[in-house]
């Protein structure tokens, strides 16, 4: 199933685990070692079927392996599922299995929080690994990983408004955010306060909606695909992945797209139809690494500001890297892609454990 599987790519291994006694069903992608042990979130999903499963974990630990590197970051790429409903199916019992399952892997793979897991989760997981970022402040962590993803989309989103306006400003801007949860709601925040820009934002659940207009005034639309139709200067996808599809980049009415959700392009063709209509893409994975140096910065003992300072620098990658797309007559996605393999090849050997 793994080895013929469309997702993987060299990957150095891939584990999986199962507890009968909680029910635990699970499993650990790990791209590459070679920067450092491997790095990447733990994600709980009512997955369709194994193969949804396993294509979701290579995918995105191919994708933390970029991401990493392109941060700077001493870690290759890893990911974490758990294949189980969050709003359902959560217990003390199965996150100390997980942790348990985690800790065979003696280092080769750190985890830290992802869509359906939470601070408290990973508090509970470090109880049975070591090897556990995003936890609380009063665990030794630095607590949820959304509050630097935010403050880097937006960095990114500067570095975007320079290449395509010729200022780094989004003053009066018109950006739609899809998703108001543990990013996109402060991204929404950043947006008002900090940056002058007019927001647009939908989400399904309202209580997310509510908590972001209590603290800023935004437009709340109902659905994604009003979004994708109106008009506007930045669309920026913070939700699950494979928001870029084939008819949203053929309908897309904005200038930019930008966003932290993981693995947007549902197919590689959809960054190419982007550059063809003139809508400049900034590819998750170089963008959306605010939330990885979050959790990288605990290892050594956090530092919110050393930190911050570390995802400021996402406005200078992204400028490299799209001016470096600009300069080779190449997508985005490929001038990031190559660059994050020049860095994974420059370090190869430095650490890898397999």
């Amino acid at each position: 199933m793994t080895f013929d599987s469309g997702e993987f790519d060299q990957h150095e291994q891939v584990v999986f685990g199962h507890d009968p006694q909680t029910g635990l069903r699970a499993m650990v992608a790990i791209h590459s070692t070679a920067l450092g042990p491997s790095l990447g979130g733990c994600r709980m999903r009512p997955f369709a079927s194994p193969d949804e499963m396993a294509a979701d974990a290579l995918r995105l630990s191919k994708a933390m392996s970029y991401k990493n590197a392109l941060a700077g970051l001493p870690h290759g790429g890893g990911k974490a599922v758990i294949w189980a409903d969050p709003a359902k199916d959560k217990s003390r019992e199965l996150f100390l299995a997980m942790g348990r399952f985690i800790a065979t892997l003696q280092g080769r793979y750190i985890t830290a929080g992802d869509v359906g897991t939470t601070v408290a989760d990973l508090d509970v997981i470090h109880e049975a690994n070591p090897w556990t970022t995003g936890r609380s402040p009063e665990r030794g962590g630095s607590g949820d990983t959304g509050i630097l993803t935010a403050f880097g989309i937006m960095q990114a989103m500067l570095a975007t408004a320079e290449v395509a306006w010729g200022e780094p400003s989004l003053e009066g801007r018109r950006i739609g955010i899809s998703g108001a949860g543990k990013v996109g709601g402060r991204l929404a925040v950043h947006l008002v306060e900090e940056q002058g820009a007019e927001v647009f934002i939908t989400d399904p659940q309202d209580s997310a909606l509510r908590t972001v207009r209590d603290r800023v005034p935004v437009t709340t639309v109902e659905t994604t695909d009003q979004l994708i139709d109106m008009p506007l200067d930045i669309y920026s996808p913070n939700a699950l992945g494979h928001a870029l599809t084939m008819d949203v980049a053929r309908r897309l009415e904005s200038t930019i797209v930008c966003g932290a959700a993981n693995n947007q392009l549902a197919e590689p063709a959809v960054a190419d139809v982007l550059a063809e209509r003139g809508i400049l893409y900034a590819p998750d994975y170089l963008v959306n690494c605010g939330g990885v140096v979050q959790a990288a910065e605990e290892i050594p003992g956090f530092d919110m500001e050393r930190a911050k300072a570390r995802v400021a620098g996402v406005y200078d990658t992204t400028l490299r890297v799209l001016r470096r797309a600009e300069a080779e007559g190449v997508t985005p996605e490929q001038a990031a892609a190559e660059e994050a393999e020049e860095r994974i090849a420059a370090g190869a050997g430095a650490f890898r454990t397999f």
